[in-house]
């Protein structure tokens, strides 16, 4: 798989980390050193069902008895495709969808591997309130742990990322594939949340930055499939508790609730405060 360099150093965490706790960081306890590339939020504990297909479970909020914290922010690592390093896939044609599978505009490739479907709810975390309107750009890395836009072989692909549009209840919703395992990192995906469709499609203003993680069962399950090469030998040289990202809290607001089996596909939740 292509090595990621997701530990850059100091200097490149705090210049692209675009975390409102810096701050409070460096006016703290002294200078904390923050490195990778994802965060949280999710009142649940993530776990997996392993029913032939996606069950519907409770962990997205539909009343204020499930508010939650604001979610941490994190860098958004070295691929995020929205200007801020290299290439801006934002401002596109095509980049408002809900289906990541394929690339589009002039690129055709087609990211292939166990099915996906990543459900956020966007909620104001003061008010605990769903926010409508609010849009959510999601990318993540493919079967063989390329980034497109940037991989060598995915540098013209434009595949597993996009952006949508939250519904009356907060809620987004991307069909896509299960991300690999790469060495150095527990397997994740990455969103930064905007006001508005208009504000992420102008690469504008982000009011949060944050990466979800997927449980260890479901990973598992998936690359034991074939097209996961090296997932599995990678998982076992990390976990959640040393992942450079998640080591902060154990991933405690950032692990999704996963549903679903490698036959019928995935349903991935996480509620994410802002």
């Amino acid at each position: 798989m292509t090595p990621h360099e997701h530990d850059l150093g100091l200097v490149h965490d705090l210049g692209t980390l675009r975390r409102r706790n810096v701050l409070r960081l460096l006016a703290g306890a002294g200078l904390a050193v923050v490195t990778g590339c994802a965060t949280d939020d999710s009142t649940s504990t993530g776990t997996t069902s392993t029913s032939t297909t996606p069950t519907t479970t409770s962990s997205t909020p539909t009343t204020t008895a499930d508010c939650v914290d604001e979610i941490p922010e994190e860098t958004d690592g070295p691929y995020p495709g929205d200007g801020s390093n290299g290439p801006n896939v934002l401002t596109e044609s095509g980049i408002v969808r809900s289906d990541l599978t394929k690339s589009f505009g002039s690129s055709t490739g087609v990211a292939t591997g166990v099915p996906l479907t990543v459900e956020l709810t966007i909620q104001d975390a003061d008010k605990c309130a769903p926010l409508a309107g609010a849009a959510v750009y999601l990318w993540h890395c493919d079967a063989q742990g390329r980034y497109s836009l940037y991989s060598e072989g995915a540098e013209n692909e434009n595949y597993c990322r996009g952006v949508q549009a939250a519904d009356a209840n907060g809620k987004v919703t991307f069909t896509t594939i299960f991300p690999a395992a790469y060495d150095g990192r527990w397997p994740h995906i990455h969103f930064e949340v905007y006001a508005s469709l208009t504000e992420a499609t102008a690469a504008g203003k982000i009011s949060a930055t944050s990466q979800l993680a997927l449980p260890e069962d479901a990973c598992n399950a998936v690359y034991a499939t074939s097209g996961y090469d090296g997932s599995t030998q990678n998982m076992s040289r990390t976990s959640i508790a040393n992942d450079n990202v998640f080591r902060d809290d154990g991933a405690e607001h950032q692990l999704a609730t996963v549903s679903g089996s490698v036959d019928a596909g995935y349903r991935a939740r996480l509620t994410v405060g802002v």
